[in-house]
């Protein structure tokens, strides 16, 4: 079994030999990135804190593409497609509406959480437990939900 760090490298080598020069760039970007947070932070990440980088990431590209094409400059847009397509690769299979508020719901019978004040503490657990797995903004929408109900 490989860390996520090590299939990136591997991707990366294989995106050289290919001369694949767009897929090699996001790569490149990535590792950057990752390079970047270690040294930052003097820390060895796990494939969770490269998941939390490759979301991070994800988040960025998907606000420069509303940004282009807001701007009319689809080739820009479009390069950012294909960065979003790569680095989506790396992401683990994310889980659905159902299965996000069906966390939710344990994350919240497990803390207490009574209301709208506990949603601190609600997403704290939920962002530990389901880091790489769901986007956050849909966690949040799901924690506001049984908070209210």
């Amino acid at each position: 079994m490989t860390t996520l760090k090590e299939r990136i490298t591997e991707d990366m080598k294989a995106a050289m030999r290919a001369k694949d020069a767009e897929r090699l760039g996001a790569i490149r970007m990535l590792t950057a990135a990752i390079k970047q947070k270690e040294v930052d932070e003097r820390i060895a990440l796990d494939d969770a804190g490269v998941v939390g980088i490759v979301d991070k990431l994800l988040k960025q590209r998907k606000d420069s593409i509303e940004a282009f094409e807001k701007a009319s400059r689809q080739d820009l847009a479009d390069k950012e497609k294909a960065e979003v397509a790569v680095l989506q690769a790396y992401l683990p299979a994310r889980l659905s509406p159902d299965e996000i508020a069906a966390e939710v719901r344990a994350i919240v019978a497990e803390t207490g959480a009574k209301g709208p004040a506990d949603m601190g503490k609600v997403m704290a657990a939920a962002k530990s437990r389901l880091a790489g797995k769901a986007e956050m903004g849909q966690v949040s929408a799901a924690v506001k939900a049984a908070l209210a109900g």
